[in-house]
């Protein structure tokens, strides 16, 4: 039985990148008037991938990221009113409804009778408290961690401070490059439930060699059955 089960919180528990998705439709629109580049998309990407060094993950790095690009792409020539539409794209993000994924809630309420749920995310720690307490679900994790980035050390060294040993830990999430694989290397075991979008940094392939503790699921309900049924 598992000590620990924890689950990602943006595309596992509810919607998010689809908002940036809508966010980069909206950038589109802003710079029409200055002729968008038509590899608009891919100096964004690579502007984002830089700065997260710098500023992180989550919206206000978006936000800088699209400033910059728009700044870079249209030669300085960008007004301060459509730079403040810009801003005005990370208002709207920071101020939407947080929409909980269908099975989210039932599956949430029964699993914390049997085991301490920890919620593990990253991203800016005001915006991602914020989402938890508006979601609703706050109650049904003991544990919470915002974190910069979700690697192997960052697990090892939340897993050291609960005293839970990996073979002991359960990590459920949509992204396999944060969720997954740093978890399956550190000796954990993952549950993968693929979200309909992901953004191009969270891809990654499964390493064969670490198949042994991973499942890949359909929605967060078959966990309940898929624990049941191997006596976890």
């Amino acid at each position: 039985m598992f000590d620990m089960i924890a689950f990602d919180a943006d595309d596992t528990l509810w919607e998010n990148e689809v908002y940036y998705q809508q966010g980069r439709e909206t950038f589109h629109r802003i710079l029409e008037p200055y002729g968008v580049p038509a590899d608009l998309d891919e100096r964004l990407d690579k502007i984002e991938n830089h700065n997260i060094p710098y500023f992180g993950y989550g919206v206000n790095s978006f936000v800088f990221s699209l400033i910059e690009t728009a700044i870079a792409v249209t030669g300085e020539k960008i007004n301060a009113g459509d730079i403040q539409k810009i801003v005005d794209i990370a208002h709207g993000m920071l101020d939407h409804k947080v929409d909980l994924f269908d099975h989210v809630e039932p599956t949430l309420k029964q699993l914390s009778g049997a085991y301490p749920l920890m919620l593990i995310t990253k991203g800016d720690l005001l915006h991602q408290q914020n989402k938890l307490t508006r979601s609703g679900l706050e109650s049904y994790f003991s544990h919470v961690e915002v974190v910069a980035d979700k690697t192997r050390q960052t697990y090892d060294d939340i897993l050291s401070r609960q005293q839970v040993n990996p073979d002991k830990f359960l990590m459920i999430g949509n992204s396999m490059r944060s969720d997954i694989i740093p978890v399956l290397e550190l000796g954990g075991h993952a549950i993968y439930i693929p979200s309909k979008l992901m953004w191009f940094h969270e891809h990654r392939e499964l390493p064969g060699e670490l198949a042994q503790n991973f499942t890949e699921l359909e929605h967060l309900e078959q966990v309940v059955e898929w624990l049941a049924a191997n006596g976890k």
